[in-house]
C-alpha cells in the first residue's frame, strides 16, 4: 500500500508518495537523508494500492513530486513520468524527486 497526498499550491500540485512501511523512518546514506518521520504529515494522505494510485493520480497539474519506496516509484515509472535510469537509492530504498522548470 502507498500513501498519496496532493498539496495544492499556486504553481501547481506537489505530489507526495511513500510506501506504507517506510512512513516514520529516517533513511540515511552518508550525508544524504530522507526523513519520513519528522515529515510524515507531508506524505500521509490517502492509503491506496499501487494500481489505485496509478489510475487515480492526475499529473496534468503536477509542479513537483517527492516519491519514496519501491511501490511508489513503480507507479511513477508506469505513468511514464520517470525512467528507471533516473531513480536514485538511499539506504537501498528507491526514491525520486521531480520538479517542473518554468
Amino acid at each position: 500500500m502507498i500513501y498519496v497526498k496532493v498539496h495544492k499550491t499556486e504553481k501547481g500540485d506537489v505530489i507526495a508518495m511513500c510506501d506504507e512501511d517506510l512512513l516514520g523512518k529516517v533513511l540515511r546514506d552518508g550525508k544524504a537523508e530522507v526523513d519520513l518521520k519528522t515529515y510524515s504529515d507531508f506524505y500521509r494522505g490517502d492509503l491506496m494500492s499501487p494500481k489505485q494510485a496509478e489510475l487515480g493520480l492526475d499529473l496534468a497539474s503536477m509542479y513537483s513530486a517527492n516519491v519514496v519506496g519501491k511501490e511508489s516509484v513503480k507507479v511513477m515509472v508506469a505513468k511514464g513520468v520517470v525512467g528507471e535510469g533516473q531513480v536514485r537509492k538511499i539506504s537501498k530504498v528507491p526514491f525520486v524527486q521531480l520538479y517542473t522548470l518554468i
